[in-house]
């Protein structure tokens, strides 16, 4: 799978630090105190391993961008539950405006537990249920019945876990210029799909294996029970509930946020040809978004856990959602 994500223009980067319990001292810290807390970030970067004891080098955040050819970044921080500071570095495409903290990116496979609330969300509802054949769910397109599934139904609760033992691991996307599949056309393989038909590997619930193609199927089954367009699903079920304004999954973006989108690169400073890539697949890999609101979903995600804040889910079911199982995987979150 080419992956994008971490070349997009810009390192998307989400610190989650959330603490528990903090001192009256550090919940109301000055302007001051925040931006030196920054200036630590920006001018303090050290390697992945630290030996204790032993002397290290720090890098700016400058020079890292510039090594390893980002031209932006953006940073959002989660401090004692709450957003402390949300900043852009660098610009958003060679020669143009700067990164800010409304600078959108392409999310990739951060899709996937946004896209899995809102499953959850009708789950909830009693819309849908997460344990019976996917098939019955399904209007518009049926997963193919097959001799290595052992005659064992596929159900939404294993699409979101990865394991169903559905194939596909991940989508490389369409260029700007490129013709663009339907769903069921990616479902199929079929051209102009530029993926595999997304079929059955393994008897569901015997092992873990990463499918972005069990996220489609799931797509597929939210659009059938809903009626409803996904983009518009997911905002008025996760996106706007949170207060995610500047996140999206209409693909490619919509004209009102275009402004707003950062530029994609390759790890060679090169742009991406066809510029940022559609994916019909939103479920997985569909979402653009900014640290901010990606740190909005932590919060909601840690205050739904304790019930103080059940904007998209129940206590349960987001208790639920993060219960590690096979693979280390809950619905949606490793």
């Amino acid at each position: 799978m080419r992956r994008f994500v971490s070349r997009q223009l810009a390192l998307m980067a989400l610190v989650y630090c959330v603490a528990q319990i903090a001192d009256a001292q550090n919940a109301s810290l000055t302007s001051r105190e925040i931006e030196q807390r920054i200036q630590h970030v920006t001018s303090g970067l050290i390697g992945g391993v630290v030996i204790k004891g032993d002397e290290h080098s720090t890098h700016t955040l400058a020079d890292r961008m510039k090594e390893v050819n980002v031209p932006g970044v953006s940073i959002a921080v989660i401090h004692v539950g709450k957003i402390e500071w949300a900043r852009g570095f660098g610009v958003s495409s060679v020669g143009g405006s700067p990164v800010t903290a409304e600078t959108m990116f392409q999310a990739g496979s951060i899709s996937k537990p946004l896209a899995a609330m809102a499953a959850l969300r009708l789950a909830q509802q009693g819309k849908l249920s997460l344990d019976v054949d996917v098939n019955t769910l399904l209007t518009s397109w049926k997963l193919p019945s097959d001799p290595v599934a052992a005659g064992k139904p596929v159900t939404l609760r294993e699409l979101l876990t990865h394991t169903a033992g559905i194939t596909v691991h991940g989508f490389p996307g369409y260029a700007s210029t490129a013709p663009v599949p339907t769903l069921v056309q990616v479902l199929n393989g079929e051209k102009p799909a530029n993926t595999p038909a997304i079929r059955s590997e393994a008897a569901p619930g015997a092992k873990w294996n990463y499918s972005g193609g069990g996220y489609t199927i799931m797509q597929q089954t939210l659009i059938d029970v809903t009626k409803e367009p996904f983009p518009k699903l997911l905002h008025d079920t996760v996106l706007a509930p949170i207060g995610m304004t500047h996140s999206a999954y209409e693909q490619p973006l919509p004209k009102e946020f275009q402004p707003f989108a950062a530029t994609p690169y390759h790890g060679d400073g090169k742009p991406v040809e066809g510029g940022a890539h559609t994916y019909p697949e939103m479920a997985a890999a569909g979402l653009w978004t900014t640290p901010t609101d990606l740190a909005r979903y932590a919060i909601e995600v840690e205050n739904s856990r304790e019930g103080k804040a059940n904007h998209v889910l129940s206590a349960e079911m987001t208790r639920q959602m993060l219960v590690p199982g096979m693979g280390k995987w809950g619905l949606a979150w490793r």
